[in-house]
């Protein structure tokens, strides 16, 4: 059985990484700042993966495959994207290795590459680049792509999941005959984030724009999902970019459009990644391990039969195989766990690590009582059920369990919020961690105070605000509205 984990009130970045290696999720690789996702993480990911991808081909999305290569001369071509991005890329500058005198491997220096190649940080320039060849009329017009990919971004500060040097995403850019058409599409793309965040994983979000200091590196306008972890960090979950038209004129994407004008192309482009199980992790999960909304979770169902010796087993399994193929048929992943290596107080640990919604346990006194035991993994709690109808009686469970995960994550913001008036009121407010809504004068050089005052920054302009006018909290300048400050991963 994996140690006791450290618990969230004593550490919680030591509880966040115990939980992740002792869950099986992930572990760190040999090459420094990068990880390996192990099965069981990566189930929760193509789970997370299906539904997306679902999601974006119903709103006319088409998958595609870029390159993982781009010529450093791409990067050049529009001056905001490539200031953005310089620090994080990884180059690769020779293409083949040889033997040395010693027997050991070294660079060929004679194989050094005429342009040196960059490992893709994001695919905007690649697929810009593509694009102009892809496009010459408003009949080409739009062309709606996603990309599942990996890319690089050379972090030297890297924790599992959250932050790390190669990572997994998805990539959609897109092109539009109108300046109408990518704004619609980029906040489309933003409230298909929210609706897969809050409906499967069952955590809330705060929709808004991001302040021009956030913004995206070549983006006109940057949306984002904003989320806040039980330790009171916010996590910014997902973004959507209103990108102009300044990709398409770096890279002269222009069409003839219905009366014959010539203009460039207007572009949005979004993206989500595997920092999504980080946020899943830390909105849910307890100092026991993992809960897992049943939305999203590999398992959703394990029975532990309870028996001495191979009679009684076979005697309850013949029992559950009618309510396992019940199951299943209704759309569960269900485990009989009949492994005899193991006790079942070891296995009840593991599944509650695991985060596994729901756990039957089951012996030869309930199967003379027609019943099961059923234990939820979000409170504990245990009870009887009836044989009969037992399929109805988890579905119905499961289901509860995916409303409340959701409710508490919406309770404990709720708690966790709160408006702020003055700044000295806000240097104490901060400390205890949440998200504060206070009043900024609109400018940079405010922003930037409180940021290195603080460590806190402006999440984003919530596109829900109530329009509430005041003075900024440093400045005492006019302020149209409150925003969204908090201390973030």
């Amino acid at each position: 059985m994996a140690a006791k984990l450290t618990s969230r009130q004593e550490d919680y970045s030591k509880w966040y990484n115990e939980l992740v290696v002792q869950a099986d999720l992930a572990q760190h690789s040999d090459v420094k700042g990068c990880m390996i996702i192990k099965p069981y993480g990566y189930a929760i990911w193509e789970k997370m993966q299906s539904q997306l991808d679902k999601m974006f081909k119903e709103t006319g999305h088409q998958n595609a495959y870029f390159p993982i290569f781009i010529p450093k001369s791409y990067m050049s071509k529009e001056a905001a994207h490539v200031e953005g991005f310089a620090k994080e890329c990884a180059v690769v500058t020779h293409y083949r290795l040889k033997t040395a005198e010693d027997g050991s491997v070294v660079v060929d220096p004679d194989a050094k590459l005429e342009e040196e190649l960059i490992i893709r940080p994001t695919s905007e320039t690649i697929i810009w680049n593509t694009y102009r060849g892809w496009i010459q009329s408003y009949r080409d017009l739009p062309i709606l792509i996603n990309q599942w990919a990996n890319v690089v971004r050379w972090e030297m500060r890297t924790r599992l999941f959250l932050r790390t040097a190669e990572f997994l995403w998805q990539e959609g850019h897109t092109a539009h005959a109108t300046k109408e058409e990518a704004i619609a599409e980029t906040k489309q793309m933003l409230d298909v984030y929210a609706e897969f965040a809050e409906k499967f994983m069952a955590m809330p979000v705060i929709k808004g724009t991001k302040t021009a200091s956030e913004r995206f590196a070549g983006a006109d306008d940057t949306l984002c999902i904003e989320a806040l972890m039980q330790d009171g960090k916010a996590l910014q979950a997902g973004t959507s970019h209103f990108l102009g038209q300044n990709f398409a004129k770096a890279f002269d994407v222009k069409f003839t459009g219905k009366d014959g004008s010539i203009e460039h192309v207007w572009a949005s482009s979004w993206g989500v990644s595997t920092r999504l199980m980080g946020a899943l992790i830390m909105t849910h999960s307890d100092d026991q391990g993992l809960k897992l909304p049943p939305a999203l979770a590999p398992i959703h169902v394990a029975i532990v039969p309870i028996y001495k010796g191979e009679e009684q087993l076979a005697s309850i399994k013949e029992r559950m195989d009618p309510l396992i193929a019940e199951l299943k048929a209704a759309g569960l992943t269900v485990k009989f766990d009949d492994d005899d290596t193991k006790k079942p107080g070891w296995k009840f640990a593991e599944y509650e690590l695991k985060g596994v919604p729901v756990r039957l346990a089951v012996g030869n006194r309930d199967l003379a009582n027609n019943q099961i035991e059923i234990a939820r993994r979000d409170t504990g709690e245990k009870r009887s059920i009836s044989m009969d109808g037992a399929c109805a009686e988890i579905q119905s469970v499961l289901d509860q369990i995916q409303d409340n995960l959701f409710n508490k994550a919406i309770e404990f913001r709720k708690e966790s919020s709160r408006k702020v008036d003055s700044y000295d009121q806000f240097k104490v407010e901060i400390e205890k961690g949440g998200f504060l809504f206070a009043h900024w004068d609109g400018t940079p050089e405010t922003e930037e105070k409180i940021k290195n005052d603080t460590k806190a920054t402006i999440r984003c302009v919530p596109f829900d605000s109530d329009d509430e006018k005041g003075t900024c909290m440093v400045t005492g300048k006019p302020s149209a509205g409150r925003v969204v400050f908090a201390r973030a991963y």
